[in-house]
């Protein structure tokens, strides 16, 4: 569940509304940005940087809502959502693609339990990182109540979980299928919106989150994308392009957008370690500060205090970090 830019994939049409000017959707935009070849030779992607990744973007959890706005969704909306879900089964079957760590997967999981108690739930986890799959482990291991839930892990992205699948012919049908913040590592996303909605059985839901389009990601994304060195097996996606997609598939969904937001205000304190690492994630390059263009870094520094990318509020600078949720019909 890593926030990150993913995958390069290719798209068609723009979705135009009449009266609307053309343009292309951000999937197809970002794939003509300059490559890495191009950039300044001192600026280098975050993902260069495994060890500061990591504490870049447990840095972003620590200062941000997002996980507190996720709960919210499970506590409001997930109990309705999954109302019929279960409904005259004796076991439901849950997908969780790119799972990472569990935390959010047990949320769901809970949920469902309450809902149907003491029914047996098959949960199955598609992740990539060993890492994140053993803190996953860890997890279950010392979490009460999960008697009824069995786990099994894949270690696998979503491409070589479909691959598989289609291989073997073992189309399993789920109740319940979640993709929480790992589209953007996905290099065909309307192929897997597809395939994945292929595997839902009758009543079941699929649940998708990631950044809003309203966010302020969005606006520094389209802003600054091209200035910035990205990482070659990513790009960016929003809420705003994942629905465009659906409609063009003919997919029924509902969308529901939450705000989440997180504090910046160490961003704008010289030599501020924590600042430093905030500033890291928000453009995913490895010690942006210190090897930034200066007239680049004073342009994202006065951008990020405006009422389109942050609000202000007791002193404090608050990013407009707000996530999408959509549900998608079976």
């Amino acid at each position: 569940m890593d926030r990150s830019w993913w995958g390069r994939g290719e798209k068609e049409g723009t979705g135009k509304r009449e009266g609307e000017e053309v343009k292309p959707p951000l999937w197809v935009w970002s794939s003509h940005l300059p490559s890495k070849a191009n950039m300044a030779s001192s600026m280098r992607s975050l993902f260069s940087d495994h060890s500061r990744y990591v504490e870049s973007f447990r840095r972003f959890l620590s200062h941000s809502t997002e996980h507190q706005c996720m709960q919210e969704f499970m506590d409001k909306k997930l109990p309705g959502i999954i109302a019929r879900t279960g409904d005259t089964k004796s076991e439901i079957k849950i997908l969780s693609i790119g799972g990472g760590a569990g935390e959010i997967d047990l949320q769901i999981l809970f949920k469902i339990q309450a809902q149907y108690p003491g029914v047996l739930i098959d949960n199955e986890v598609v992740e990539p990182s060993v890492e994140q799959i053993t803190k996953y482990k860890e997890l279950v291991a010392k979490t009460s109540n999960l008697e009824n839930i069995k786990f099994a892990w894949h270690k696998e992205t979503s491409s070589e979980y479909q691959n598989r699948v289609t291989e073997k012919k073992e189309f399993q049908k789920w109740d319940f299928i979640h993709m929480i913040q790992m589209l953007y590592y996905v290099k065909d996303i309307p192929a897997t919106l597809k395939f994945f909605h292929s595997l839902l059985a009758t009543n079941a839901k699929m649940l998708i989150i990631l950044v809003s389009g309203a966010s302020g990601w969005n606006k520094l994304w389209k802003k600054y994308g091209s200035r910035l060195p990205l990482n070659d097996l990513c790009q960016y996606v929003t809420s705003s392009d994942l629905t465009q997609m659906l409609d063009q598939l003919g997919i029924k969904y509902e969308c529901y957008d939450l705000l989440s937001t997180m504090d910046i205000s160490d961003c704008f304190i010289d030599d501020n370690e924590n600042g430093d690492l905030l500033w890291d994630f928000l453009t995913e390059t490895c010690n942006f500060t210190t090897t930034a263009p200066p007239d680049l870094k004073a342009e994202i520094m006065k951008d990020l205090q405006e009422p389109e990318f942050s609000v202000k509020k007791e002193g404090k600078v608050l990013f407009n970090n707000s996530l999408s949720f959509i549900v998608v019909e079976a």
